[in-house]
């Protein structure tokens, strides 16, 4: 990119935890954050929130009388956007746009809300308006007191990069200088895991990890859902606190052949990795954070488009689903957070049943992949400062 982007600060809160110490230590354990639970009439694998995170969000939405009414996916972002900023160093009179996004939304509250229309045939006063979209960035914007233009957005599984790829170009257009960008789910709901079971992908598997994202030998889909948050702040030009450059970013999108469909050679994928790397070497990328949500067809898929960009020399290929799940909408902005603390602790943190990987030499460059329902890909290459 002509315009170096600097990420000068990323905070999540996730089944990882809220903070970057814990969430790494957490990273180095070769365990998985699933716990079962009852949930469309049976047992199911879901990744919670934290005993830590749940106790900050419940603080906040205690703090203020307005934030009661309001749904997890809010809460969770407006958590995430708090400690980016103060890490970031924004003023209080800083101008600075948000863009946070999430695929689902306000998912259980919309439900509780109908649910209790079909009991009472009566929908409560605030029933539309906390169940909007736009109430991520909105609460969040009012949260911080900002100024700036915010947005909210769904593209289903790739929200949160394609926040990112909508932050860049606001800074790049000059119209801003600092943009907060991400995504939040809260989808752990019956009818969330209903649908996931209806289209056949949700995990039937009591293995020892049962989601087996980046196995491509599985026999059966293996998603589980996750949920939480994650903001990051970007910054035009190089900034002395940055934690990473935003080096190229990629995007595509393929016609539908189905609802959930994505191609056999995943083309989106090929078509954004080539955008985002088309002024880098391919030998310079260290690792790449695939999408891989446990799938047959995703994780395959997704392996066979890095395998005709990359050739038969690929990178160290890792994701984190199969530890935190897939977090729908904010998964993108979680697995840049794994990349960031990668290059960070100049440490690989692979998947533990997959094909052994050893890491030969620095990781100065991650790619990282996310992609949703119809094929929309975004990939974001990041390099050291």
């Amino acid at each position: 990119m002509s315009q170096i982007i600097s990420i000068t600060a990323l905070s999540s809160v996730s089944p990882l935890g809220n903070d970057s110490v814990k969430i790494w230590k957490n990273y180095l354990q070769e365990k998985h954050f699933f716990v079962k639970k009852e949930l469309d009439k049976m047992a199911t694998f879901i990744a919670p929130l934290d005993p830590d995170s749940v106790q900050e969000i419940e603080a906040l939405r205690e703090s203020d009388n307005k934030y009661k009414s309001l749904d997890n996916s809010v809460l969770y972002a407006m958590a995430a956007s708090r400690k980016a900023i103060v890490n970031a160093g924004w003023e209080k009179e800083a101008v600075f746009g948000i863009n946070i996004g999430s695929s689902r939304g306000a998912t259980d509250l919309f439900e509780k809300h109908y649910k209790e229309y079909l009991e009472t045939g009566k929908a409560q006063t605030l029933a539309s308006p906390t169940t909007t979209l736009g109430n991520i960035s909105s609460w969040v914007a009012h949260d911080l007191q900002s100024t700036g233009p915010e947005i909210s957005h769904s593209i289903t599984c790739s929200t949160a990069l394609h926040a990112i790829l909508n932050g860049v170009a606001w800074l790049k257009s000059g119209m801003v200088d600092k943009f907060l960008v991400g995504g939040s789910e809260a989808p752990l709901t019956d009818f969330t895991i209903a649908q996931m079971r209806a289209l056949k992908i949700y995990s039937r598997n009591d293995d020892v990890y049962p989601n087996r994202a980046l196995d491509l030998e599985k026999t059966q889909n293996t998603m589980i859902l996750g949920e939480g948050a994650g903001v990051c702040c970007l910054e035009i030009g190089k900034k002395e606190n940055a934690l990473a450059y935003i080096e190229g970013i990629g995007y595509a999108t393929e016609l539908l052949e189905h609802n959930i469909s994505i191609s056999a050679e995943a083309t989106c994928f090929q078509k954004s990795m080539k955008m985002a790397l088309k002024e880098t070497k391919l030998s310079d990328v260290d690792v790449i954070v695939m999408h891989a949500p446990g799938t047959i067809k995703g994780d395959l898929t997704e392996y066979l488009a890095i395998q005709k960009v990359f050739g038969s020399t690929l990178p160290l290929l890792t994701s984190n689903k199969w530890k935190i799940g897939h977090t729908f909408g904010a998964s993108g902005l979680l697995s840049l957070e794994l990349a960031l603390l990668m290059m960070q602790h100049n440490r690989f943190i692979g998947v533990p049943f997959a094909e052994v990987q050893s890491q030969t030499k620095p990781i100065k460059k991650v790619l990282v992949n996310a992609v949703g329902f119809g094929g929309n890909a975004v990939s974001v290459l990041l390099s050291c400062p």
